[in-house]
């Protein structure tokens, strides 16, 4: 525990200091991988998927707030689907614009969910999206999340359906797209997730906000639960084929990533838990005051000898040797004119 502590107050100094270049070269490696995550999963138009590009967006995302990020990464989907099927494009047009004006209405604080979500979902666990949300943010996260999870499925039924989307049939333009709203907009499965992962957010948050000891690790325990037990429920009800290991496991390292959040940000004391009561003139009021728990890292410091101060040194040996030579010579003086005397 002590060592996460000095760990977590050491980071925090570095941050602190290189926060300049720390900041730009996160939203840097966040935005190279998500494009690349989306090239490499539906890269249907390959001008979209030159490496140059992909680096020159990077780039560019990297000096701009991290909400383009998911602007720029919207963008290189429309531009894929574009490439792959027309039905498909105002199909995911329509969805993404109204998720953009939905997420930027709402919460716009939270654009590298966006992100952060489908990334999550490629990383096989989606599921601590939620927890870790419901712990370090708001109920508003609820939208971000459960729009990225959208994105994923999007992107998921691009790649699994290539070849029915760019085949052309003889079908009609309204045909397909009423077969895509069947299978895209209709998805039980995509809409089971953002409905569980929305409601476990907003459960973790009610709970880590009570004023009870343990109340993170209890919401911890409580959102993973629910979680598990909502994809389930819902899995029977809608007939939503679901690999209950899978499930099973994902919550389970889920709940150990949130708990390890838990130690870096949030850390408490309960043993040396006060209550305190005062008043004014028109509330009593009763304070529960919990200790964070802290430490404190040492600071080494290295003195720098100069260049002038070692030549000060070599000067000043040479004077000592002199004044040593010359007591010795005053000793050898006096020995002999001793000897002079006595004879």
């Amino acid at each position: 525990m002590t060592t996460i502590l000095e760990l977590r107050e050491k980071i925090k100094i570095f941050m602190g200091k290189y926060d300049i270049y720390i900041i730009p070269l996160m939203k840097f490696l966040l935005a190279i991988i998500a494009f690349a995550m989306i090239n490499g999963n539906v890269g249907f138009m390959e001008r979209a998927k030159d490496p140059s590009i992909v680096l020159i967006l990077a780039l560019m995302c990297s000096f701009l707030p991290v909400n383009l990020v998911a602007v720029f990464g919207g963008i290189l989907i429309l531009a894929h689907a574009y490439a792959l099927s027309l039905e498909f494009f105002a199909l995911a047009f329509i969805i993404i614009l109204l998720m953009v004006l939905l997420f930027f209405r709402t919460a716009p604080q939270y654009g590298y969910l966006l992100i952060l979500t489908p990334i999550a979902f490629v990383l096989k666990v989606p599921y601590v999206v939620p927890l870790a949300m419901g712990l370090v943010g708001t109920p508003a996260a609820a939208i971000p999340v459960a729009c990225g999870t959208i994105v994923f499925y999007l992107l998921h039924y691009m790649k699994l359906n290539t070849t029915m989307l760019s085949g052309t049939e003889t079908e009609s333009m309204k045909q397909k797209i009423t077969y895509l709203i069947d299978n895209v907009v209709r998805n039980k499965e995509m809409l089971l997730m953002a409905v569980a992962f929305a409601l476990t957010l907003l459960i973790v948050y009610v709970v880590r906000r009570m004023s009870i000891d343990y109340a993170w690790s209890i919401a911890i325990g409580t959102g993973a639960v629910v979680e598990l037990v909502v994809l389930l429920i819902g899995s029977m009800i809608f007939s939503v084929s679901l690999k209950l290991l899978g499930v099973l496991a994902g919550c389970v390292v889920s709940a150990g990533l949130a708990f390890l959040l838990q130690l870096t940000v949030f850390s408490m004391d309960y043993s040396r838990t006060e209550y305190v009561q005062f008043e004014d003139d028109e509330y009593y009021y009763y304070v529960k005051a919990v200790p964070k728990l802290s430490i404190a890292v040492s600071e080494k410091r290295v003195k720098k000898i100069s260049s002038q101060r070692k030549q000060s040194t070599a000067r000043k040996r040479p004077a000592a040797a002199k004044k040593t030579e010359h007591a010795h010579e005053t000793i050898h003086a006096h020995g002999e004119r001793r000897e002079r005397v006595h004879r």
